[in-house]
């Protein structure tokens, strides 16, 4: 019985590794899916940091800040190719707005080491749209 749960496991693992694989979206496909039912709305300089519940890293491609029931994209000027979604963002601000003037360090989630920065653009607000 000791030796049939770890080959039960190892084999549920292996078996759940294509269907994984198969799921994972381009960065481009992942950010649509996620701003899915939502329009784009006046791009703005800055965010109040205060109000932001969570933020998403889009690999390569993008940060998600959930403010409310909005999404801001920011897509950053430079740095972009540092972005993978498994990083930290440290993020230093003077008062409590992230503007796009500011920069993101990205710190590797497990060994906590230095893994780039971002030169952060515009914030998108993506809001969903009413009736829906």
């Amino acid at each position: 019985m000791r030796h049939l749960i770890p080959a039960l496991l190892a084999a549920a693992a292996i078996a759940a590794a294509p269907a994984a694989a198969r799921e994972k979206l381009a960065p481009e496909d992942q950010l649509a899916k996620l701003l899915e039912g939502r329009v784009a709305g006046e791009p703005q300089d800055c965010i109040s940091l205060s109000t932001a519940r969570s933020s998403q890293i889009i690999e390569k491609t993008a940060i998600v800040y959930k403010v409310g029931s909005t999404y801001w994209v920011n897509r950053p000027k430079g740095g972009a190719e540092s972005l993978d979604d498994d990083d930290i963002l440290v993020t230093k601000t003077i008062g409590s707005q992230l503007c796009s003037i500011d920069a993101v360090e990205l710190r590797d989630r497990t060994s906590h080491m230095y893994a780039g920065f971002v030169s952060l653009g515009q914030f998108v607000p993506y809001k969903r749209v009413k009736g829906e």
